[in-house]
């Protein structure tokens, strides 16, 4: 048990308004406790216990707790205060049982101290089986490992003794933790954009500690997307590296997360193999999953990759960054202590964890419906002869299993289609994995060519493994975690489709799964189980018989019967031959798979309509085509089951917040919006409770992670019912719960996966003619029926669904929709076929069905002219057939006779249902090349080609008549005259392609002639009779064998036919459901003769499947209005930056067009569309429940070419099924999307209205008309409108690219707005002043009140060019006007606008003179030294070691802000004055897309109502008091403090910066001051130029790379708009210091004294001026008193403050939230990767109007330069060193001497002479090494400058931790020295010496290794104790230990220079030879 008393807290921060309400919680192992809040208090008193219950664990030593402190917040999340970790190491051991912990500082969450600190005590009583051993640092079981020290003993057995239960079903204790990371895998990622984007990957290797190995030079190599940097070579065990490389990729976001980071460490030395010391990998996806996508200074603990036995084999500190577009890089801390950090504690892997070696057995059993891969000849040619081969065995497959990098094979099954290879794949792994999916992809063999992927599917480990990680905050409770579980179970594979051919194919990408799979491609059945620890003796092992027959229960199979109901088929575009739609589940159903028995699975054969508009439609009228499928698969419903129910919660869910959502967008009242809301909540409460998931007892196919979904799916929807319960009661702002209800929308969708799901998707394939076009892909469950409960029904189960189909590997991203299909579909157990009855709609019947053909010879029919057909035929017309063939199948019996039985289908007339038709015949004329155009032998055809008849010919049926006579349409892809060319490539009789430009080889070209008809009004009264039938005897005719027919007669035709059907009917049952037993084909009976032939089985399988339909005895009318209101952001699709759109609506079989708009992105159409008669057939209810979509297509009209699509969007229709109902639809906005992306948003609405029997009557008023058959929408839907006024204020242009090559001289700008415009005046010269003469402009316009309406603004800039031309050269939509509403009645600060300028123009002019006083110059120097500029810097980042004594003197501070200053909320980006509005242009040249800014507008806007009476007089004008718009002369000092990470650009992986500055046409190159070999570079320089503003007011600081030979290259850059800032009203052209210092450092450096800064701010808020009283101590202003001791009462006042007047107006300012004195971070971009941040840089810039006098002086920001130090080491003796050597006598001995380096300087090493011949391991040197080194005493680091190799041009600059290394060494004269050992000390952290050599032990040394927390006692730096003497251990490595080497006995000595001049000493024994005085050795 572990015990927390959470006692007080002191010194909490305040908050801006009021205190915090404090609560504490700790954390300990994922398990969170809270304390009560405390109201309102800063030092709180909480005195409760929290209580810890272990489960029976020991602590590790590795155990901390994190004690965070929030400010409760009733509603939303509790506001973070402060937080700290307290480590258990102390408790752990055992040597206290108690631990009270007081006055722990609590730190912000970057780190930073915030003054306040917190008091606990932490009690803990072991378990009773945990042994302590107190004598072990490090806890736990002190077993150890040969590998060395007690680190190791550790990782092996960290579940303190309980390593011996974790074979049971779930292993508990640290097990239950080692998937920590799924769980945090699982949340969902942040959605990128799939598509390729920029991505920089950073890796940061720091340092390494206890790598393995003797007198080793480590080097590490980082490998990431196949691109390797290595840093530079290091000496030593503990080497310090500290380089950043980045890693530039451009890829998918899916394909980069798969990609993995690999970090190994190689020993430099050893050319030999084993030089890989240890290698870390993880993903590059885990690293975007962690918080900021970044891991900073953590651990990696180095393994051997291939030895998995051995423990750890060093570690390496490292951060990784993964940068996409638009993130900010975040900004690494150094902590304090960090040189010390506790290893243990910052590991990347939580201990314990680290390295599990875990074994994922992967048993894989067998596949199943593998398709034919290899090519029949390849077969024996036996076989060919023989001719009954089995053509589905054509495939050889094996199994390939890949994870983190491995992959292993299962053998081959030579032939075989379902190969059964019963082997287990032991895939080692380290566990957690920093991988997450196992892929699994069956290949073909091939013996020649490479293997064939056949499928490829993924086990992903988030969603078949958990951590248990999620513990809920309540009940303290942690869920049990468990390991990766799978099966055994069916794993369905998808990828291309089916066929075979001996063509490469061009899908087959998706089999190795990119992209979504288009077809089914068999199954494998596999297992997978997790073992910890232990190796399996083989990868690749033979499964046991036992388990083959456990998985064979897995394998029973029950009959599923799947019935499809086709209702529609419309918005088909390209119609062309045929359509047939096929639907199949697995392999049954496949059309074109001889393996199962024939089904019904493929609707008839029909023709595409045209619907008279635009899309083409299938004419099922009412008979309905039905699809039957039987297939056999695992009963899995009760994974299902659960997946449904818990997808009904959140569909329920989903559509209830998306109610809720578009409540608050719609500002509804607070009372309405909370009823939305308690609905949501309730309705949640509810299925929650109701809907439990079933139980699992006594199901078929359980598996082990059956169970734990379950428990997962329960304690999940359990945590979210009682947060729902909880936020019902507590929540106080309804509006804040949103992000809440969406957090548990998304975990109910991760909730509804299932791994496990066996039943494969059913796929639905259009198909044209017999070429496969689209298909759509619907899972399972959404159609499966259940018995449980309704809810576990799948959604669309026995329910019309609309479809929308896409094309395979579509690269367009579903640009054009190839059909939308309305389906119903019902799936279930044949068992529970029966149910199917009670989903039916409508009659099913089935026929048996042939064709009679006849042709006409001479006048006569008969069957003497048909050529090569059958009399008797299928609707093909290819399979011979006859009535005596067929039999019926098993279990149904022939119901009547054979009757002639017309298609209907397939004879609709197009006009049917609409009121205007376009006829069409195309006109063919062919030539032979080169010759003269020709009628052609079919001069009239149909757009596919089949014979028409002549326009003459063309009749106008009864009840139309002509509106025009035939014209050509030339508003196609054709030439003037309106023709097409092709060329006819034999055996087709027509071009397949058509181009608009003539060539000489074209030899056919047609037009297309149109004529447009009106139907006439029928007389009242007079029902429209019916259309003849056509032909009596049911013939139908054509003029070619082919498939287009007509009923009547026409004197071209030659062929006809007819169709007969019989009718059959199921002999013993009843219902609809006898559907199912179709199954098999209709038993043909084909004669002998053919039985030879082989037939094939394509053919015979369309031809006797017999035909299922369902027929509807009756249609219903409805009336559809379509309410188009407006769209707004769309895409621009023209050069001229805009669009002319129209939209193409389609709802069913009808289709209607708005009217086309010019040039507008924002098109508001007002217009309702109306359909008057639209026939539904179908039950009204279920059309109610289940209403079909209105699609809307928005198309770019274009004069010439196509239209092109601009997008397309979908809603859903209000059905009235009675007119009555009073409720009106409401327009919202539905998105655009093209191409899968977002690309405007549409307002509309649409209502259908069933109509009754009695006619007209009831039906809404028509709207009133704009225009002859324009109507607008209808009062009460269309928004309600306010009269609105819009003041603009246009200040001026800025940067404007040029347009059509000439630049852009005399603009002026247009705003339009709601269908107003206005234009302002023309600017005469962009050049001499870029601001617009008169500033402001005003329009009236008719507004929405309802801000959800509102249109946006459109800004066009015009150029006045010569010849009258007025080209828009940019454009800009402003999308929400909210920000400019505005009371007209209050005028603020803002509305006076008066800015800074006009004041001073304003003030008279007065010369400031800043009187000195005496000063004091000895004082001022001496301070220099202690105290600069950067003392100020460094005090204000926190970094309390740099600043000195800076912060004791109470001098100011200023603010480092972390981003760009225009970043900073408070100040609104800086554009208070005028914002700045991106200009941009529609299409480039080529036709793309083009986001390029071609401009800024400088401007801004107020909306506000006017009154609606004129009489009343309007209120007043806001933009006024303008500040001058001319140009103004300035002084802008820039200070460029220092850059941060910058991108190198040499191949050593570091630049050489220096900074380039442009502003105007000055530019100021710093190329002499560049740094060399740095990525974070010091800059401290100081820039001043001179400019006009706003001429110049883009100031660009770029950062450049320098070469000595090639070009620099520029590494980023950054511009400030300083215009902005000038003009901006928080002063930001200078920023406020905290005191007014007239002399020191912090001299104030305005133009104006504080006080005149008050006054222009009282001037511009219009109020009194400041009075100052007291000498200046106290001051009144605004109504609020003032005095200097309230400002100044607890602050220590220096030297070189001004008078106090002016401090006491300064304190007042600093109150009005003006911009303080700072330092503000900019990222530094690149045009090569224009998202990706390049480096910051910290910087900040000063602007002065020339016009008002002398700013003060500049700061110096000079860096500060580092000392000199000597180091005097004298080595007097050595002992016990280890004889390495033997005498000629026999005896051990050694020639010892002594060598020694400062790591960095190796250049200085220095060695002693040697002692020969010891004998007893003794050395007596009595030797002085003296190194020289720079040190910075402000950051304990030693400044190295040093050439990296004899090439390079510069040295380089090094920042290394001050070591000394001595090393003891034996001399040979003849062989090379041998080593004996090593000593490494750091001299912050010297390690004590043992005063004699008994006490000298390594176990000295073991204090530093254990990286544990150094007492103070420990550790002294020799900076500070200047000298100190005695005994070293020397260490030495033997078989992975380390053992004593020797001790050396040393004194060591730091000198300064100043002090080294005094007390000089030499080298060795040599001259000056004191301080101390050496003697030679006796």
């Amino acid at each position: 048990m572990l015990r927390v008393v959470v006692e007080s807290a002191t010194g909490l921060p305040k908050k801006r308004v009021g205190s915090p309400d404090p609560i504490a919680s700790v954390i300990f192992k994922d398990e969170k406790k809270k304390t009560k809040s405390i109201d309102s208090e800063l030092n709180p008193v909480w005195n409760e216990v929290l209580e810890f219950d272990l489960k029976g664990t020991a602590l590790d030593s590795s155990s901390y707790i994190d004690v965070i402190v929030k400010d409760y917040e009733t509603l939303g999340k509790d506001k973070f205060l402060g937080s700290t970790k307290i480590p258990l190491r102390d408790l752990a051991t055992g040597q206290v049982r108690s631990l009270p912990s007081k006055n722990v500082p609590l730190v912000s969450e970057s780190g930073q101290n915030i003054g306040a600190t917190i008091n606990l005590v932490i009690g803990y009583d072991p378990p009773a089986n945990a042994n302590l051993n107190p004598n072990d640092p490090q806890g736990g079981d002190a077993t150890g490992d040969a590998a060395g020290g007690g680190e190791e003993g550790d990782e092996n057995v960290t579940d303190g003794g309980q390593s011996g239960s974790a074979g049971g079903p779930s292993p508990t204790g640290q097990a239950a933790h080692l998937n920590q990371r799924l769980a945090r895998r699982a949340k969902s990622r942040h959605p990128l954009a799939n598509k390729p984007q920029d991505f920089q990957i950073r890796v940061r290797i720091i340092e390494a500690r206890q790598l393995p190995g003797n007198n080793i030079k480590p080097v590490v190599k980082v490998n990431v997307c196949g691109q390797t940097h290595r840093t530079r070579i290091k000496r030593g065990n503990n080497p310090f590296f500290d380089e950043m490389f980045f890693y530039n990729v451009h890829m998918l976001p899916s394909d980069l997360f798969d990609q993995y980071i690999s970090i190994r460490v190689y020993n430099s030395f050893s050319l030999r193999a084993d030089s890989l010391m240890g290698e870390f990998k993880l993903d590059v996806g885990y690293v975007y999953d962690e918080p900021a996508h970044s891991i900073t200074r953590k651990w990696l603990l180095l393994n051997d990759p291939d030895d998995s036995s051995s423990g750890a084999r060093g570690y390496l500190k490292v951060s990784l960054f993964l940068v996409g577009t638009g993130d900010e890089p975040p900004v690494e801390k150094r902590e304090p202590n960090d040189d010390q950090d506790d290893i243990e504690s910052n590991l990347l892997l939580p201990t314990g964890v680290t390295l599990r070696w875990a074994t994922l057995s992967l048993k894989v059993f067998r596949a199943e419906d593998i398709p034919q891969m290899d090519d029949a000849f390849v077969q024996s040619v036996k076989e060919i002869f023989g001719g009954d081969q089995n053509k589905k065995n054509l495939v050889d497959p094996f199994l390939e299993a890949r994870f983190a990098g491995k992959k292993l094979c299962t053998q081959t099954i030579e032939k075989n289609a379902n190969p059964e290879w019963n082997q287990v794949l032991n895939l080692q792994v380290k566990f957690p994995s920093m991988c997450e999916r196992i892929k699994l992809t069956v290949f073909d063999w091939d013996r020649l060519t490479r293997n064939d992927a056949i499928g490829t599917t993924y086990l992903n480990l988030a969603k078949i493994a958990s951590s248990g990680g999620e513990i809920e905050a309540n009940t303290g409770e942690s869920e049990v975690g468990f390991l990766p579980a799978f099966g055994p179970c069916y794993v369905n594979l998808y990828g291309s489709p089916r066929e075979f051919t001996g063509l490469p194919d061009p899908y087959e990408d998706l089999n190795y799964g990119k992209g979504q799979g288009v077809a089914y491609r068999g199954r494998i059945l596999v297992e997978l189980s997790t073992k910890l620890e232990g190796k399996a003796d083989k990868t690749v092992d033979g499964i046991s018989s036992d388990d083959i027959l456990v998985a064979q229960k897995y394998q029973r199979r029950r009959k599923y019967c799947l019935c499809a109901v086709f209702h529609s088929a419309s918005m088909i575009q390209e119609p062309g031959e045929p359509i047939q739609f096929e639907v199949s589940i697995g392999n049954y159903g496949n059309k074109l798979d001889t393996t199962c028995k024939p089904l019904a699975s493929t609707t008839q054969y029909s023709c595409a309509v045209f619907d008279g508009n635009h899309y083409y439609y299938l004419p099922w009228a009412d008979t309905k085509p039905v699809v039957v499928v039987t297939s056999f698969w695992e009963d899995i419903s009760h994974r299902l089951n659960a997946v449904n129910i818990v997808l009904y919660i959140t569909h329920h869910l989903q559509a209830n917040l998306e109610t809720f959502k578009t409540a608050i967008l719609a500002k509804v009242t607070d009372k309405q919006l909370d009823e939305v809301w308690l609905k949501l909540l309730n309705q949640l409460i509810e299925d929650l409770e109701s809907l439990p998931t079933p139980e699992l007892e006594g199901r078929p196919n359980l598996t082990a992670l059956d169970i734990q979904i379950k428990k997962l799916r329960d304690s999940a929807m359990a945590t979210i019912r009682e947060g729902a319960r909880r936020m019902r009661e507590e929540a106080r702002e309804v509006r804040d719960t949103l992000p809440d209800l969406e957090a548990w929308l998304d975990k109910l969708k991760l909730l509804a996966e299932e791994p496990q799901n066996s039943m494969p998707d059913v796929i639905i394939w259009m198909l044209r003619g017999e070429k496969r076009v689209a298909y759509s892909r619907i899972p399972a469950h959404q159609v499966l029926y259940s018995t449980y409960s309704d809810q576990a029904c799948g959604q669309h189960c026995g329910k019309t669904q609309t479809i929308f189909m896409q094309y395979p590997m579509d690269k367009n991203k579903g640009l054009k929709v190839p059909v939308q299909i309305r389906v119903n579909m019902w799936l279930g157990l044949s068992a529970h076929e029966k149910k199917f009855n009670s989903f039916s709609e409508g009659t099913f019947s089935v026929f048996a069905e042939l064709y009679e053909n006849q042709a006409q010879v001479f006048g006569k029919w008969g069957t003497t002219g048909l050529v090569g057909r059958h009399k008797y035929s299928d609707v093909t017309g290819k399979l011979k057939l006859k009535q005596e063939y067929f039999l019926p199948p098993r279990g149904w019996e022939w119901e009547a006779d054979w009757f002639i039985d017309p298609e209907r289908g397939l004879l609709t007339e197009a006009d049917a249902g609409h009121t205007e038709f376009m006829d069409e015949v195309f006109q063919n004329e062919t030539r032979f090349p080169g010759g003269e155009w020709k009628a052609a032998s079919e001069p009239f055809t149909d757009v596919n080609g089949e014979k028409s008849q002549s326009p003459g010919e063309f009749d106008c049926p009864p009840g139309w008549s002509w509106e025009d006579e035939w014209t050509v349409d030339d508003n196609r892809a054709v030439d003037d005259q309106g023709w097409e060319y092709g060329v006819t490539i034999p055996p087709d009789d027509k071009p397949r392609s058509w181009v608009p430009a003539e060539k000489v080889y074209h030899v056919h070209r047609r037009r297309r002639l149109v004529r447009p008809r009106k139907r006439a009004a029928p007389p009242a009264g007079v029902a429209m009779e019916r259309r003849d039938q056509g032909d009596p005897q049911g013939w139908e005719f054509s003029s070619l064998i082919g498939w287009k027919f007509h009923r009547k007669e026409r004197t071209s035709d030659s062929f006809r036919r007819r169709r007969w059907r019989r009718k059959m009917a199921p002999e013993d049952r009843l219902g609809a459901a006898a559907i199912f037993q179709l199954e098999g084909a209709l038993g043909v009976d084909t004669d002998e003769k053919e039985k030879g032939s082989k037939a094939d089985a394509t053919k015979l399988f369309g031809a006797n499947t017999p035909t299922v339909s369902c027929s509807f005895d009756r249609s219903y009318i409805y009336h559809l209005r379509v309410y188009v209101y407006q769209a707004r952001n769309m895409m621009s699709m023209d050069k001229d930056s805009f669009s002319d759109p129209y939209a193409h609506v389609s709802f069913l079989h009808v289709s209607k067009t708005t009217e086309r708009l010019r040039a507008t992105l924002n098109p508001t159409w007002d217009q309702t569309l109306i359909f008057n008669d639209v026939e539904i057939y179908g039950d009204p209810q279920n059309l109610a429940d289940h209403p079909p979509d209105v699609v809307l297509e928005f198309y770019d009209s274009d004069q010439v070419g196509k239209d092109e699509l601009l997008g397309r969007s979908v809603c859903t229709p209000l059905v009235k099924l009675n007119p009555g109902m009073d409720e009106t639809p409401k327009l919202l906005w539905h998105p655009i999307i093209q191409r899968g992306q977002r690309a405007g948003d549409a307002l509309v609405a649409a209502e259908l209205i069933l109509k009754d029997k009695s006619g007209e009557s009831d039906l809404p008023l028509v709207p009133p008309k704009r225009a002859e058959n324009l109507y607008m929408v209808p009062q009460g839907i269309r928004p309600v409108v306010q009269l609105t006024a819009v003041e603009i204020l246009a200040w001026g242009l800025r940067n404007m690219k040029s347009y059509q090559l000439a630049s852009v001289s005399s603009p002026s700008l247009v705003v339009e707005c709601g269908g107003q415009r206005v234009e302002s005046a023309v600017i005469k010269n962009m050049k001499k002043s870029p601001n617009f003469p008169g500033s402001v402009l005003f329009i009236k316009v008719l507004l929405p009140k309802d801000e959800m309406y509102t249109p946006p603004i459109v800004l066009k800039v015009i150029d006045h060019r010569p010849f009258g031309r007025k080209p828009v050269v940019g454009q800009c939509t402003i999308t929400s006007l909210e920000e400019f509403r505005c009371d007209p009645y209050v005028i603020t600060a803002e509305g006076a606008m008066a800015s800074k300028m006009s004041l001073m123009m304003a003030s008279p002019i007065q010369h400031v003179s800043i009187d000195m006083g005496e000063t004091r110059p000895l004082l001022e120097a001496q301070e220099k030294e202690t105290v600069d500029w950067w003392s100020k810097f460094y005090a204000s980042i926190g970094d309390q070691e740099k600043c000195g004594p800076y912060l004791k003197k109470g001098y100011d501070t200023l603010k480092v802000y972390d981003t760009e200053l225009e970043d900073i909320p408070e100040f609104q980006g800086l554009i208070d004055f005028c914002s700045t509005f991106k200009l941009q242009r529609g299409k480039n040249e080529n036709g793309d897309d083009d986001p390029t800014v071609v401009g800024e507008l400088k401007g801004s806007f107020k909306v506000y109502p006017l009154p609606d009476d004129p009489g009343v007089t309007p209120p007043p004008r806001q933009f006024r008091e303008l500040p001058e718009s001319g140009p103004q002369a300035c002084l802008v000092r820039l200070y460029v403090v220092r850059a941060l990470d910058l991108q190198p650009k040499d191949n050593n992986g570091r630049c050489d910066p220096y900074i380039k500055i442009s502003l105007g046409k000055n530019t100021i190159e710093d190329r002499d001051h560049y740094i060399p070999n740095t990525t974070n570079p010091v800059f401290g320089r100081m820039f001043e130029m001179t400019c006009f503003l706003p001429q110049d007011k883009d100031l660009k600081i770029s950062v450049y790379d320098y070469d000595l030979l090639s070009r620099d290259e520029k590494v980023g850059e950054t511009v400030i708009d300083l215009e902005n800032r000038f003009l901006s009203r928080y002063n930001s052209y200078c920023g406020l210091p905290q005191s007014y210092c007239v002399s020191g450092i912090n001299q104030w450096r305005d133009q104006l004294k504080p006080s005149q800064i008050l006054e222009n701010l009282a001037r511009l808020k219009g109020l009194s001026k400041p009075r100052t009283e007291d000498n200046g101590t106290s001051l009144t202003f605004n109504g609020k008193d003032y005095t200097l001791a309230q400002f100044e009462g607890n602050k220590e006042v220096h030297q070189h403050l001004g008078p106090a007047r002016e401090r006491i107006s300064l304190h007042v300012l600093r109150t009005h939230g003006l911009v303080p004195e700072h330092v503000e971070t900019r990222t530094l971009y690149s045009s090569f990767q224009p998202t990706l941040s390049q480096g910051s840089l910290q910087m900040w810039v000063d602007v002065f109007p020339k016009s008002i006098g002398v700013p003060g002086a500049p700061f110096d920001i000079t860096p500060r330069k580092a000392k000199q130090y000597l180091l005097r080491a004298v080595i007097w003796n050595t002992t016990d060193v280890t004889l390495d050597e033997t005498s000629i006598t026999g005896e051990h001995m050694s020639d010892i001497y002594v060598k020694g380096w400062m790591p960095g300087m190796e250049q200085n090493k220095q060695k002693t002479d040697v002692h020969y011949r010891s004998l007893d391991g003794d050395g007596n040197f009595n030797w002085r090494f003296v190194f020289d080194f720079d040190y910075l005493p402000a950051e304990q680091l030693c400044l190295v400058s040093k050439k990296e190799h004899f090439w390079s041009l510069d040295k380089t600059e090094f920042r290394i931790p001050p070591k000394l290394i001595v090393q003891v060494w034996d001399n040979d004269k003849f062989s090379l020295d041998d080593y004996l050992g090593t000593l490494e000390l750091d001299l912050r952290n010297l390690i004590p010496p043992a005063k004699t050599p008994e006490k000298c032990s390594l176990d000295m040394m073991d204090v530093l290794d254990m990286g544990a927390p150094h007492k103070s006692e420990h550790a002294k730096s020799l900076f500070a104790q200047q000298s100190v003497r005695g005994w070293w251990p020397c260490a030495i490595e033997q078989d992975g230990k380390k053992v004593l080497g020797g001790k050396v006995e040393m004194t060591l000595e730091i000198v300064s220079e100043k002090d080294a001049d005094e007390k000089p000493a030499g080298k060795g024994r040599d001259e000056p030879n004191m301080n101390p005085k050496l003697d030679p050795p006796k």
